[in-house]
């Protein structure tokens, strides 16, 4: 990922953003989050060697593959808390929206409608719209949890976002599935969810004492970078990123944000299509 950071760094350099610049932090923190191996943390100690670890080994090592994540996730959440005080939301208000709906973006979403008038059943089904990639989320993930019991399945569900996806489906797709690979998902879910809560809180805390000069919602997206660009190292994964890029950039008019999930379908069918052409058989 250092050839993500570079090009940051080179036109942080030239605009001169670098020196004496109050943007400075979050821009390096951006380019720092940018460059960290995502993918190869999770390789620390004896656990990737390890033919079937129990289920605290799971749960510890899905804490340290998603901390950092949490780079990205701190100042996207005190983003969320700034808007929600903005929006007119009470401060707990705001943090209950944290614990119950725990979807950033629609969350972000759901402040901005909010804070411009729109109607409640504008704001309830743009924020379902927006939450409806948790649905493929869940069909990719269910057949590894098919034989938890129900109880399991419902605080695996809560906590399956886009972070905790992108960082235990790759412990869920090693073969053979580990037989605990449920406690990384737990253990990754929870330290998603817990520096979520935190960071809300801060945002909700600090209202609007932050400075607006330090552009926190640059987070938003370098979270999502660093959770993609990682994984984009064949053919099909490129051209599905590519596909679901350019539907999200040109279908922005799109109303009800239907773009979010016609981006995703277009990004699976590309991957799928180029797959499926390149199998031999």
């Amino acid at each position: 990922m250092i050839s993500v950071a570079q090009p940051l760094m080179r036109t942080a350099k030239k605009r001169k953003l670098v020196r004496n610049n109050p943007e400075t932090p979050v821009i390096l923190a951006g380019v720092f989050l940018c460059a960290l191996p995502i993918d190869k943390l999770g390789r620390l100690g004896s656990y990737r060697a390890m033919t079937d670890p129990n289920p605290k080994q799971e749960f510890v090592h899905g804490i340290r593959d998603q901390l950092p994540l949490q780079l990205g996730v701190i100042p996207f959440g005190m983003v969320f808390g700034v808007l929600g005080m903005a929006s007119g939301l009470t401060e707990w208000q705001t943090i209950l929206m944290s614990s119950i709906i725990f979807g950033g973006a629609s969350q972000v979403v759901f402040a901005q409608l909010w804070m411009a008038g729109a109607a409640p059943v504008i704001v309830g089904s743009s924020v379902t719209v927006l939450n409806l990639r948790h649905v493929l989320y869940s069909v990719t993930i269910a057949k590894y949890l098919c034989n938890l019991s129900l109880g399991w399945r419902i605080i695996l569900g809560y906590l399956l976002t886009d972070e905790a996806f992108a960082v235990s489906i790759k412990r869920f797709e090693q073969n053979p599935v580990p037989r605990h690979a449920h406690y990384h998902l737990l253990g990754s879910g929870l330290t998603l969810w817990t520096f979520w809560q935190i960071s809300t809180a801060v945002g909700v805390w600090l209202g609007t004492t932050l400075p607006a000069h330090l552009n926190l919602d640059v987070a938003i997206p370098l979270t999502f970078i660093a959770i993609v660009a990682p994984i984009l190292r064949k053919m099909p994964q490129i051209l599905a990123a590519a596909a679901s890029g350019l539907v999200a950039v040109f279908g922005q008019s799109l109303p009800w944000n239907i773009w979010i999930i016609a981006a995703a379908l277009a990004g699976i069918v590309t991957g799928a299509i180029v797959e499926r052409g390149q199998d031999p058989s």
